[in-house]
């Protein structure tokens, strides 16, 4: 490598983490938006003063590849759509012939014309799994071609997966890991560590983050600002930073219980993995140390245990904002305070 420029990094934390997670654990922020640093750390704190902390729940798990066949006419491609969906008992097996760890799922059809769009969804142990299912998805188009000679091959991929593109399918049918983190905050630690209250941070996620995504026309998505975390936790442990398009497509939800503050992130799209390409680099490999993420575990349960990490970071960073912005000038006021460098003479 040439060129390269190291992008500062802190550890934050620890989080208090329970559910599909469990345990306090730091976390690696790289970014040259330094005030992420405490504002994330602000999260941490208040999930440590819970006695639950944040709780993880981890719901799917499949990485998608979407191929694309071209057939003479709209009846063909339905008839095959129905012929392949039918079959996947034995594109199953195709896929187990071909990978250790790839384990097809699910198949979803879309036919658009004469187009037929066939999305694939695999278990992809602990790797992210973007290979993997294009790979999985070269046999599985040999196969069919075999099948149905009244097919033409089209792509390897059609743009139904969806990779690295703000989409609705994702959302729906899920890819990568889907998660859910979850706190449920005392009145009087909302008061003294947001400075706020339940009832302020309620109304301020349902106007700003539910209403204000739905005017600007969000696709599936309704939060502040989900890409600041995943970005951040993405490149400080090896991921395919390009896939935070997917992932930051998240919803905020909160409620008033009482006073307490119940909050809630939850991400149908976390593309992550700790094996694969880029982790073998000291600096990723020293953080997945760090994270309790290269222990001597059944396939996918490191993944899944860095998913959960990076939903609650999420919600750390997410619940921070949102507490600032219910206080007029208080989000300016930080980031001047923790980014301007007077200049020389000043």
């Amino acid at each position: 490598m040439t060129g390269a420029t190291p992008i500062p990094t802190s550890w934050v934390g620890p989080i208090r983490l329970s559910g599909d997670v469990v345990g306090e654990q730091s976390v690696p922020l790289a970014t040259y938006e330094s005030p992420l640093w405490p504002s994330v750390g602000r999260g941490a704190r208040v999930s440590r003063l819970v006695e639950d902390g944040i709780r993880v729940t981890i719901v799917d798990e499949r990485m998608t590849r979407s191929t694309l066949f071209t057939a003479p006419d709209a009846a063909t491609a339905v008839a095959a759509a129905r012929a392949i969906t039918a079959r996947a008992d034995e594109l199953a097996a195709v896929v187990s012939l071909r990978s250790r760890h790839a384990q097809l799922i699910d198949i979803d059809t879309e036919v658009v014309g004469h187009l037929l769009f066939v999305r694939f969804a695999l278990r992809t142990g602990d790797a992210s799994g973007h290979n993997m299912v294009t790979l999985a998805a070269e046999g599985l188009m040999a196969t069919i071609l075999q099948w149905h000679p009244e097919l033409e091959y089209g792509s390897i991929s059609g743009n139904y997966c969806s990779d690295k593109k703000a989409t609705a399918v994702n959302g729906i049918l899920g890819r990568g890991r889907s998660v859910i983190a979850e706190i449920l905050i005392p009145e009087q630690i909302v008061a003294d560590q947001l400075r706020t209250t339940a009832a302020r941070v309620v109304a301020l996620n349902t106007r700003k983050n539910l209403v204000g995504s739905t005017i600007a026309g969000a696709l599936r998505s309704a939060n502040a600002h989900y890409a600041n975390m995943l970005l951040a936790i993405y490149l400080a442990t090896g991921q395919d930073a390009a896939n935070i398009v997917e992932g930051s497509q998240g919803i905020t939800y909160a409620e008033e219980r009482g006073g307490d503050l119940l909050f809630s992130c939850t991400l149908p799209s976390l593309i992550v993995g700790t094996v694969g390409n880029g982790k073998d680099l000291p600096v990723v490999e020293d953080a997945l140390q760090r994270l309790g993420c290269r222990e001597e575990r059944p396939a996918g349960e490191n993944a899944r245990r860095l998913a959960g990490i990076v939903a609650a970071t999420v919600l750390c960073g997410e619940l921070s904002l949102l507490a600032a912005q219910t206080n007029q000038g208080e989000l300016m006021q930080s980031h001047l305070l923790l980014e301007r460098r007077p200049e020389a003479g000043e």
